[in-house]
């Protein structure tokens, strides 16, 4: 059976992901170390991990498998998840796979070290307004179908 599982801590699509897993009838996790109130869909789950650095996310590598979507901006947990054979979407809608990990994970590693070089490059992120939101949307649609078929 398919689950959703949400990467929750500083996750602008929440309430979208929600929405679409109430449509389709699917099980979602948000999973987070707390500040967030707990959801009124049954469906929807709030996982609370303790406190420490990406406890949500060994949570959630634990647990995700073939025909199982996770929702991350995480590059290094989206890869675990991928290896499980999990689908990864990320905030903007962009759907992970084997074919782009590894070119993301080596710009995220080229990017820091260039952070860590140059302390005035700190960049920011992209503004994130309802054209992400609906590819996000969009994403997750075809990831949930995606998902399904894989999972039997």
């Amino acid at each position: 059976m398919t689950t959703l599982y949400v990467d929750a801590d500083a996750c602008p699509v929440k309430a979208e992901a929600e929405r679409v897993a109430v449509r389709l009838n699917v099980p979602m996790k948000l999973v987070c170390n707390g500040g967030l109130r707990p959801p009124a869909h049954p469906l929807v789950e709030l996982v609370i991990v303790p406190e420490g650095p990406d406890a949500a996310d060994q949570w959630i590598a634990a647990r995700c498998g073939t025909g199982d979507v996770v929702v991350t901006s995480d590059l290094v947990l989206a890869d675990r998840c991928l290896k499980a054979g999990a689908l990864v979407i990320q905030h903007d809608g962009e759907i992970l796979s084997m074919a782009n990990i590894g070119g993301r994970l080596a710009t995220r590693d080229l990017m820091a070290d260039l952070r860590a070089a140059d302390p005035f490059r700190q960049g920011g992120g992209r503004p994130f307004g309802k054209a992400e939101r609906s590819r996000f949307l969009t994403g997750l649609d075809r990831a949930m179908a995606q998902a399904r078929r894989a999972g039997g």
